[in-house]
């Protein structure tokens, strides 16, 4: 038997056939997957990740968008957008698409179904104009104008993007958009130079100036009634209303935790804790906070008799979202807690060896019981066997949080897990359903085992993929192939 072989269940051996980023043995993930886990888990951070630039996630989605079926690349792109709240990959994913599906009649829905906001438009057609020039194709060129059509002055004023590369008044010029109702003045305005930021909270921040009485009826405005700023919005500004405004942080803070603002804002886990380290030390804010990551996570699907490892090694220290305050360890951490509080789950770390993490409390906070994983550390390696290892008992669902990118050697030679696993089921007689997230997106997994899961990232939506995927094992690619424009 070689020692790279995997040993499902069924005693059926397949060896990788692959080179994962750090240098170690893995499976390479088909193209379609591949794609499906870049466009969900890359928020293109300015430094790029771990093993991965900014640049070579770039190069690799151009990669993907190749190799797969061009709608299947579309319709991920609008998966990402409008389920999980990408922006900047889905923009690279959407122009590349634009390239190689020139001609096709669907672009253009294409187009206008992966823009959400004005500027999503203009950071498409940056991208374009930076790597193809001109012409424009007409599927973008026809999308981009119909996706305009959508937005009202009030939006057009706020994502004009004067000094941008590429800014709305010259996607207008290209694209000329159809005017509707409500954008036709503001469309000619536009065009002409006069379009102005009257309306939006931040002109009228703006125009208040110094004057603090005046800033907060701003905000008293504003958080009169809920919509009225936008659940992103708010996160960002609770600094500047406890500056601003702070007889009206208790308000801000029922807003905060309003459980169908949350569901519909398509905000990410990571943006909570965020905001929490801006608002440093404020109580009535870090109560909140903590609350909307639990209600964030509300739908947490049961899991009973399970086990959750969170990779702890060193390139887990790299940033996702190219967000400083939210590591891949950390994000491993998070969704732990998570399970651990709805399930009372065990979990475990593992490093160069692994084990339990100490002082988990069912009664915390998720963010207290995260912030005790995250701290905990075996070693700073990355060895999957270690789980199999250290697992004591039979459990029905193991979940494991990694970037995948495994090299150590172990007793049994390379640390490939699955001889592992094959050794756990013996000793304990489990079968068990692995869920193996490829938190980074990176592409490589560990297991090619038919009962193991393969995610990539982590959104407020994992979880319910998770559900689904024990009744169908393609729910992930299902999902994005059901998408429609």
């Amino acid at each position: 038997m070689s020692r790279f072989a995997n040993v499902s269940y069924d005693g059926v051996t397949v060896e990788p056939d692959s080179e994962n980023l750090a240098g170690g043995k893995a499976f390479k993930q088909d193209s379609k997957l591949a794609l499906a886990s870049l466009v969900t888990t890359s928020t293109m951070p300015p430094s790029g990740q771990y093993y991965r630039g900014a640049v070579d996630i770039e190069a690799e989605a151009k990669r993907l968008v190749s190799e797969v079926d061009p709608l299947f690349a579309a319709k991920a792109a609008v998966y990402a957008r409008n389920t999980d709240g990408l922006r900047t990959i889905t923009h690279i994913v959407a122009a590349e698409v634009a390239n190689s599906a020139r001609g096709e009649e669907w672009t253009k829905q294409f187009i206008n179904a992966v823009v959400r906001r004005p500027d999503d438009a203009t950071e498409i057609l940056a991208y374009y104009l930076t790597r193809y020039g001109k012409p424009v194709p007409n599927g973008l060129r026809k999308g981009l104008g119909l996706a305009l059509g959508k937005f009202d002055g009030y939006s057009l004023s706020r994502y004009r993007g004067e000094g941008n590369a590429v800014s709305l008044v010259d996607v207008v010029n290209l694209c000329h958009p159809k005017p509707t109702e409500k954008n036709a003045e503001a469309l000619a305005a536009l065009v002409n130079g006069t379009l102005r930021q009257e309306k939006t909270f931040e002109a009228k921040l703006s125009a208040a100036g110094s004057d603090k009485k005046e800033k907060a009826a701003v905000w008293s405005d504003l958080l009169a009634e809920k919509g009225k700023l936008g659940y992103m919005a708010l996160l960002k500004n609770l600094r500047n209303i406890a500056t601003q405004a702070p007889e009206l942080v208790p308000r801000a803070c029922e807003l905060l935790v309003d459980e169908d603002s949350i569901r519909k804002s398509l905000v990410l886990p990571f943006r909570f804790v965020t905001a929490a380290n801006q608002v440093g030390g404020n109580p009535f804010y870090q109560e909140a906070l903590s609350k909307a990551v639990d209600l964030s996570l509300a739908n947490v699907p049961s899991f009973p008799n399970s086990l959750v490892a969170i990779d702890g090694s060193g390139s887990m220290s790299s940033p996702v979202a190219g967000n400083q305050d939210m590591t891949a360890k950390y994000v491993g951490s998070l969704l732990g807690a998570t399970l651990f509080r709805k399930n009372k789950s065990d979990v475990m770390v593992f490093g160069s060896t692994a084990g339990p993490v100490p002082g988990l409390n069912p009664a915390d906070s998720v963010l207290t019981n995260a912030a005790k994983i995250e701290r905990t550390c075996y070693g700073h390696s990355t060895n999957f066997p270690a789980i199999f290892d250290a697992a004591g008992r039979k459990y029905d669902t193991i979940i494991i949080l990694s970037d995948m990118q495994a090299w150590v050697e172990d007793g049994y030679g390379y640390s490939y897990p699955g001889p592992a696993l094959a050794r756990y089921s013996k000793r304990t007689k489990a079968r068990p359903d692995i869920f193996a997230f490829d938190l980074q997106g990176y592409g490589y997994a560990q297991f090619p085992a038919p009962q193991v899961f393969q995610l990539a990232g982590f959104t407020d939506s994992s979880l319910k993929v998770m559900a689904a995927l024990k009744e169908d094992r393609e729910a992930f690619v299902h999902g994005i192939e059901a998408v429609t424009f």
